[in-house]
């Protein structure tokens, strides 16, 4: 799909500038089309048959009642899809992979799992005859606790994966025991995450439609990553990526959840293959809720060991994952316990850091990138140890924060990242100063007045995002993170930009056009961006992740740009006779610099540059197309996150009553932008703090199956955020961006449990999980009050 801006000129639409978006009007018009809109002749319909148990081996499948059904055009097992499995393609040293077949053929791990899927005339039809399908099952034990997976007192999933154990690995910088041994305080504690959900309001579904005679498929897809799809897809379905184009609707969120391919998604394609008809399938809530991937999930035993006078000497952490029933395609499941350990020392001088990471199988569904991924977990644990460690200290806990904050750039963590560049100091005093934060006393009394107990708590953090392959390493990851893209003038003088990372909300169209119009001198609204075919688009190795559109993509289109501004200046300094350096582009013309008589507009140039052979004379190939490939080094975004709690200690529930978010991502390509990914992350993170979690019975079965039990934040529920900024722009990337989409979703969980560990201190009790459910908090208060 096409976007293209209309509107003013581009003195208020430059790079940089609070440009609307685009998507915006057309989307709140009702004229998106998403993957539920898009249609085919012929297509049928696909609904799932998924396992009701947790673990069990598949004895047998009758599908004969359900074939017979009117209506019906198949009904398939793994017995009639053969395929190779997906395997996560993540190269971290002593983790064991999971193939993960697109239907379950002997056993199923998961409720949820897919057994079989029926194509119908219509999605009634479909499910009413999956009805009819009859499965014998032979339950097995289930393992739902990782701990005791840890251990080796867990069923294996897989028989060759005793106790369940995918990865245990250990490292150690600098010389953690003797920090320890020295130390004057040491201060201790286990954190423990929820199990989110991405919950995107549009779920995942995809169409595939085969054509036989020429060997290709066509799959219409609600992804993040379309071509890591149509890999995914050669792979398990034996076929030349070149013989496969996939398609990219609008998508209404991913938020990670639609990076890896889903196994639905291979059968229907697999499906479509078999049977030779168009098959669409769109997961209904229910489905998304216990089927669909989940996220975090961590334990965090963590010490951290502090001087006399306060500064940090040392931190170590023992991390359990609870990584689901399977290692997940793409990002594997380490890309929860093992990204947590990698940024233990998060913004703050810590020169010394060990960890142990664990990363157990259970009979859940299996874990996936979702937003912040696993970084929220240690960052939370290790700010609430802080405030810990400010109480028994007697130090304010910003006070404690600011001593030990970096504060010089660049500057190398114990852990091997690179930050280039921040302002950790000033967003952290720019975030207290926005709520007030030495005004709060009489605030505490008011509440107190009201039988409420009010608390504080700020969260600095550091992100590491706009991944390019030097940052995923940074991380230890295997992770190719380049992108190719082409910039094309048309004859018309309008532009085209094709991309490979597709936008699920973030308002890439308009953004990536400011980046383009502003190196080539033209309108946004003369800028079209396309990044929805993969037979149109450069590949994109890694598509929509990791925060990594402005910084790689936006990147290389200042680099495309630019190549493509250089052709037209040459062509510009023959018709002029004059140095390609003295000109200048500037309101859709290209002019001799001082001399305003002379300019010419870039319509004309184009035009001139397709279809006079004279110009060749100044450019012999006149071809007005720029292609780029980059792969920046890596950079750190960071910022802090603040905020105002009251708890009701009768009751348990908690409020958030005020709230402050600064960010510092560099260069601001489109400020609007950056303020509603801080907002949107900010929510979830207030989601994750005191709402969201997928609870599981001791025989693996999902205790939430829709949004009455699956709590979301309403608008009620989040006060006013007041917006900050820093800008310390990287001295290493193309503009100066640095990623920024994760931030609030990494911070705001801690911000929540720091302030209500500061309202309940007068209590004596202290925080170690999220979500703070009003039945948590109420249980650690004593009774009566």
């Amino acid at each position: 799909m096409s976007e293209r801006l209309t509107g003013s000129g581009p003195s208020e639409r430059a790079l940089g500038a609070r440009l609307t978006r685009l998507e915006d009007a057309r989307l709140l018009a009702g004229a998106g089309r998403f993957l539920a809109d898009v249609t085919v002749p012929g297509m049928t319909h696909a609904h799932f048959l998924r396992s009701p148990h947790a673990h069990a081996r598949i004895v047998s499948i009758d599908t004969s009642a359900a074939r017979s059904l009117p209506g019906v055009h198949a009904v398939l097992t793994a017995a009639e899809l053969p395929h190779r499995p997906l395997v996560d393609s993540v190269a971290v040293p002593g983790l064991v992979k999971t193939p993960q077949p697109a239907l379950a053929s002997d056993r199923v791990r998961y409720v949820g799992e897919p057994v079989a899927i029926v194509l119908a005339g219509s999605r009634a039809v479909a499910e009413d005859a999956a009805e009819l399908i009859r499965v014998g099952y032979a339950p097995l034990p289930a393992a739902t606790d990782p701990l005791a997976g840890q251990h080796g007192r867990a069923e294996p999933l897989f028989e060759d994966i005793p106790g369940n154990v995918i990865y245990a690995g250990s490292r150690t910088y600098g010389n953690v025991d003797d920090a320890f041994a020295s130390a004057a305080h040491v201060v201790t504690g286990r954190f423990t995450t929820g199990r989110f959900i991405a919950a995107p309001m549009e779920t995942r579904g995809c169409l595939a439609d085969y054509d036989a005679a020429g060997d290709r498929l066509t799959v219409h897809c609600s992804t993040q990553s379309p071509h890591l799809l149509r890999r995914k897809l050669a792979h398990c379905l034996e076929m030349g990526e070149g013989r496969i184009r996939v398609l990219v609707p609008d998508v209404g969120g991913g938020f990670g959840q639609k990076i890896p391919a889903a196994p639905e998604e291979i059968a229907v394609a697999l499906a479509a293959r078999a049977t030779g008809l168009p098959v669409r399938w769109v997961e209904d809530r229910q489905e998304n809720i216990t089927a669909a991937p989940h996220a975090k999930d961590q334990i965090v035993d963590m010490e951290l060991a502090l001087s006399a006078d306060g500064a940090f000497e040392a931190v170590r952490a023992r991390i359990v994952g609870d990584c689901g029933a399977y290692s997940f395609n793409s990002a594997s499941a380490l890309i929860e316990c093992y990204l947590s350990a990698g940024l233990l020392p998060g913004p703050y001088r810590i020169r010394n850091v060990a960890w142990e990471v664990t990363a157990v199988l259970t009979n859940k569904s299996p874990i996936s990138p979702y937003r912040g991924v696993g970084w929220t977990a240690s960052h939370s644990a290790r700010e609430v140890l802080i405030d810990r460690a400010a109480r028994l200290l007697g130090r304010d806990p910003l006070d404690l924060r600011r001593q030990n904050l970096v504060r010089e750039f660049p500057y190398t963590s114990a852990t091997g990242m690179d930050y280039d560049s921040g302002s950790y100091v000033e967003s952290l005093d720019k975030a207290a100063g926005l709520i007030g934060y030495t005004g709060l006393e009489e605030r505490r009394a008011a509440a107190r007045e009201r039988g409420r107990y009010l608390g504080v708590g700020v969260s600095p953090y550091v992100e590491p995002s706009g991944w390019g392959t030097a940052g995923a390493l940074q991380s230890s990851w295997s992770f190719a993170s380049h992108d190719h893209v082409r910039v094309t003038m048309e004859p018309s003088g309008e532009v085209t930009v094709a991309v490979g990372t597709p936008s699920q909300g973030q308002g890439h169209a308009t953004v990536l056009a400011q980046v383009v119009a502003g190196v080539l001198g033209v309108d946004p609204a003369m800028v079209t961006v396309l990044a929805d075919d993969t037979a149109a688009v450069p590949i994109s190795t890694a598509g929509t992740r990791a925060s990594r559109t402005a910084t790689v993509i936006g990147g290389a289109l200042t680099l495309a740009a630019r190549d493509l501004r250089d052709k037209l200046a040459r062509l510009a300094a023959g018709l002029f006779e004059c140095d390609p350096r003295d000109l200048e582009f500037d309101q859709g013309h290209v002019r001799v610099r001082g001399v305003p008589a002379r300019s010419v507009p870039l319509a004309e140039l184009a035009g001139r540059a397709h279809f006079d052979p004279a110009v060749r004379e100044h450019l012999p190939e006149p071809d007005l197309v720029a292609n780029r490939f980059y792969d920046p080094p890596a950079t750190y975004s960071n910022g802090c996150v603040a905020v105002v709690v009251e708890v009701d200690p009768l009751t348990g529930d908690v409020a958030v009553v005020d709230a402050a978010a600064v960010e510092d991502c560099g260069t601001m390509l489109n400020p609007l932008m950056v303020e509603g990914q801080v907002l949107g992350a900010f929510v979830q993170g207030v989601g994750g703090a005191l709402y969201e979690h997928v609870p599981y019975t001791a025989d693996g079965v999902p205790l939430v199956t829709s949004f009455t039990d699956y709590l979301l934040p309403t608008a009620a529920e989040i006060p006013l955020v007041r917006l900050g900024h820093c800008c310390s722009p990287s001295p290493l990337t193309v503009n100066g961006s640095k990623g920024m989409g994760e931030s609030g979703v990494i911070a705001t969980p801690a911000a929540v449990a720091c302030a209500v560990a500061d309202a309940l201190a007068p209590f004596g009790v202290e925080v170690d999980r999220t979500p703070l459910t009003p039945a948590y908090v109420s249980g650690l208060l004593p009774r009566p009050f």
